[in-house]
């Protein structure tokens, strides 16, 4: 797996597992297909409470062979880059070629970069080819800002057969949820208008992402942040319960952690409509201790479920019910009864429940702006994030209008082309009603489009669309004929 060879699969720290690997492991066991992994990590530039040692990059800088002519990074900091050598191969002369081949310590090929050259002009030219093309090594000081200018290295020197090793590459120390390090290194707080290359702001790079999981994090504070960073990029936010949580803690509003016993801060803002919280945390198999069950936050497990019933069912299908088994399990921390569920939902918490037949389920689908009390129209995870598809795709359907003139004629196809779109929804069964006029409007016309917004270059497109409401209760009512 990807994951394995990047991040170096299944950790623990002192003794507890390290949330991130096993859950993207269980992502997958229940039906993920896709993920981009983040890896959180100081690299030098933020202020943090305590590090007693930084995390840095190997790197080569020998007096001799490669390092004479010009220095390599490990693409990003830790201890693993110390594994990585570099063999330069020169072509006899007059020829000013060169090859870069990376390997391992046991000398296996990892990357090959052949005819290379140091003229920048050069469409081979070593530092672009290397920069862009490596997994492993880079020319960019780890100091240097974003868009430093990078000289122009020397015609380089053929290395030993078994290459040059990369040195100096250090482990920060583990930085987990709950850790104000983390917290920083999270940088949740800005993620959305940040373009400082860490923590959660490098999904800013992503043209598209749906969900969000930040395995055990449970900090109030943070989980506002991430949120808002949602709603901002038309994402979803699973967010975990803390382990210990109790029934009354989630009865009065004590969602998350809070520093200090300082009180609690409300998860239920503006932004709680593009997230959904979990309890309680899910008991696993921990292959690192003899497959012995340990605890685990329930992110993994519902992503890969959420992923699963996007892909054979529609996002407008709720990722919750008998059908919504959890995979690769031994139980769950807490058991839940039917009159404990129900309390629980109507507050917008989402429960896991073991079934006899069924084992351990998914058994709720609301947003944490759904609680009876709020009657928000996002009360129901399939219909909110239905509503975030449909704008996504629209958005990105609809880009071909840019530069086109504003008027009557632009209109009318705009108005052709989501009708078209929103019909295909129709007849997937994504939208309430039988005929177009029960299910959505289109809406793209003077109403909507006055003269000011034409202006402004500004087309408006009002779409509206009937949602399908999941059945969350079965209600059974029985009579009994009196005299028969």
């Amino acid at each position: 797996m990807a994951f394995e060879s990047l991040f170096g699969g299944l950790s623990s720290n002192n003794g507890l597992p390290d949330y991130l690997g096993y859950a993207v492991s269980q992502f997958f066991a229940n039906g993920g297909q896709s993920a981009y992994i983040l890896r959180i990590v100081w690299d030098g530039s933020l202020s943090w409470a305590g590090l007693p040692s930084t995390a840095r990059p190997a790197c080569v800088a020998s007096a001799t062979g490669v390092g004479s002519t010009f220095t390599l990074y490990a693409s990003s900091p830790g201890s693993w880059g110390n594994n990585v050598w570099v063999k330069v191969i020169t072509e006899p002369s007059p020829s000013t070629t060169f090859t870069v081949q990376l390997l391992d310590g046991s000398g296996e090929l990892l990357e090959d970069f052949a005819n290379l050259s140091v003229s920048p002009a050069d469409p081979r030219y070593v530092v672009g080819v290397i920069t862009s093309g490596s997994s492993n090594v880079t020319f960019v000081k780890p100091a240097l800002p974003p868009q430093a200018e990078i000289p122009p290295p020397a015609q380089p020197n053929a290395t030993p057969i078994a290459g040059v090793n990369l040195a100096g590459g250090r482990d920060g120390p583990v930085l987990a949820p709950g850790d104000v390090n983390f917290e920083t290194a999270l940088g949740a707080d800005n993620a959305a208008s940040s373009n400082n290359g860490f923590g959660v702001s490098l999904l800013n790079r992503v043209d598209v992402f749906n969900l969000l999981c930040v395995p055990g994090e449970t900090d109030e504070t943070t989980i506002r942040q991430l949120q808002k960073y949602c709603v901002e990029k038309r994402a979803f936010y699973i967010v975990d319960c803390p382990q210990t949580v109790s029934r009354d803690d989630l009865q009065n509003g004590r969602l998350g952690t809070a520093p200090g016993g300082s009180a609690p801060r409300s998860l239920r803002g503006e932004d709680s409509k593009n997230s959904a919280y979990y309890y309680p945390w899910v008991l696993a198999p921990d292959p690192l201790a003899d497959n012995n069950p340990a605890p685990f936050p329930p992110c993994g497990f519902v992503a890969g479920i959420y992923a699963s019933t996007d892909s054979n069912q529609g996002v407008w299908r709720a990722p919750a019910g008998i059908g919504a088994s959890l995979a690769g399990v031994s139980g769950l921390q807490k058991s839940l009864n039917d009159l404990e569920c129900g309390d629980l939902t109507a507050l917008a918490i989402n429960c896991l429940r073991e079934f006899e037949v069924n084992g351990d389920v998914v058994l709720g689908a609301r947003t944490l702006a759904g609680s009876d009390q709020a009657a928000s129209q996002w009360k129901y995870v399939p219909i909110r994030r239905f509503a975030l598809f449909l704008e996504s795709s629209l958005y990105a359907g609809t880009q071909w209008v840019v530069f086109e003139p504003n008027g009557e004629a632009l209109w009318s196809r705009i108005t052709s082309s989501v009708d078209s779109f929103m019909q295909g929804l129709l007849l997937q069964g994504a939208i309430q009603g039988t005929t177009p006029q029960e299910a959505y409007f289109v809406r793209c016309d003077s109403e909507n489009n006055t003269q000011s917004s034409i202006d402004q270059g500004i087309v408006n497109i009002t779409v509206g669309f009937a949602p399908l409401y999941p059945a969350e209760f079965v209600i059974i009512q029985i009579a009994q004929l009196a005299g028969r």
